[in-house]
């Protein structure tokens, strides 16, 4: 995330360049603990265990982090001996990080703090096929008009002029859309139904019309990852799966994509590939598909949805999912996306159906469960954790 440094500090609160400055490993792990301790607070005391780190340690970094106004004092508890506690607690307004989901027809924008929680929030129409200059428009736009409304700047209307580097609070803008692309890079491939988008630096141009860091993802991948965080609709899917656990989100929009979690970590695979799940091929010389293939979950999805036949649409998903635990013997299959938004409860039992089956023909106890989450948001507040998932260690890949 170079140039975050670039920031200055300014009279009006702390920059967001400030949480990098002290950010660490230790860092993160007392971080994390603030923020799951909530407004009661947890003590330097009960940190130091916790962590397993010292209480020197502990008392240092608590001490940058105060100084930078992301941890403050929430009061005293009653000791077992000596003096009562002081106990600390997070400041999530000191901390907001952008997610924007680009879809192939609207975008969707969040402004969230440190505790994910969405502080603002705005959406526009989009044509991803209208060219790069008029998308970064629009993206530009909407991400410097929600950050003018919310922290402060020029109005909604007008955005922010010079960028955003000069917004106090701001980590950076997380950006995700349909794949494939190359995440590490910030690089798109041939997005499906979009190849004019083959190669073109997403991320470097919208560092350089911004002003601050973005990090750029598939769509599936963020809202996976709010998930395994439990910020998005409240699904709490890592928490479900135990630590370590694993799930597939599965989203059904205009396309069809999957987010991966695998041990607790989005998986990405090697060349940041992973979850192109809309595009395996479960009838042979089926209709043709965007992606240039026959018969692929995706097309036989749609064109059921397009007929009417939204059961036929969710036995095909369940035949794609029922793949999917085959190969990954996962725990949890999360449903999003508008189109199971249209019809929840039809997804969820043919999904379940589909896998219950299958569980029953190979003999296998246990249930795999399915459940839609989320919501518009899902992928905008996903992309937001792009950029505050690794300040609290939380590996994104």
């Amino acid at each position: 995330m170079g140039g975050v440094n670039s920031v200055s500090r300014t009279k009006s609160g702390p920059v967001g360049a400030n949480l990098f400055a002290v950010r660490s490993h230790n860092t993160a792990l007392v971080l994390d603990l603030l923020r799951g301790a909530g407004t009661a607070g947890i003590s330097r005391l009960e940190l130091a265990e916790r962590t397993g780190l010292t209480p020197q340690a502990v008392s240092k970094i608590t001490a940058r982090l105060r100084e930078a106004g992301f941890a403050a004092e929430a009061g005293r508890r009653a000791s077992t001996g000596g003096k009562p506690r002081t106990v600390l607690r997070l400041v999530p307004e000191a901390g907001h990080a952008v997610g924007v989901h680009l879809d192939r027809d609207e975008l969707r924008a969040v402004l969230v703090d440190l505790d994910g929680a969405v502080v603002g929030e705005r959406g526009a129409a989009l044509d991803l096929g209208g060219g790069a200059r008029a998308v970064l428009g629009v993206v530009a736009g909407e991400v410097s008009g929600l950050v003018g409304e919310v922290l402060g700047g020029h109005g909604a209307s007008g955005g922010l002029s010079g960028g955003l580097a000069g917004v106090g609070s701001l980590l950076g803008v997380g950006v995700a859309l349909p794949g494939p692309l190359d995440h590490a890079r910030g690089v798109l491939h041939r997005v499906t139904g979009f190849p004019e988008w083959d190669g073109f630096p997403l991320r470097d141009a919208l560092v350089e019309r911004l002003g601050v860091p973005v990090v750029v993802d598939k769509d599936t991948n963020a809202a996976a990852l709010g998930l395994s965080v439990g910020v998005c609709g409240g699904a709490g899917a890592g928490r479900e799966g135990g630590e370590g656990g694993s799930f597939a989100y599965l989203h059904l929009g205009t396309g069809l994509g999957a987010g991966l979690v695998i041990g607790g970590n989005v998986h990405r695979g090697v060349r940041t590939g992973a979850g192109e799940f809309g595009h395996q091929v479960v009838q042979l010389d089926g209709p043709a598909c965007e992606c240039g293939n026959r018969g692929c979950v995706e097309v036989l999805c749609l064109g059921a949805v397009a007929r009417g036949e939204v059961r036929e649409a969710a036995r095909v998903l369940g035949v794609g999912a029922g793949n999917l635990v085959g190969l990954l013997d996962i725990d949890l299959v999360l449903l999003g996306g508008r189109t199971v938004a249209g019809a929840p409860e039809v997804f969820v039992e043919g999904v379940a159906e589909v896998l219950a089956a299958r569980a029953r023909r190979e003999g296998v106890a246990g249930r795999v469960p399915v459940r839609v989450v989320g919501g518009e948001r899902v992928v905008a507040e996903g992309a937001a954790q792009l950029l505050l998932a690794p300040v609290f260690g939380r590996a994104v890949g």
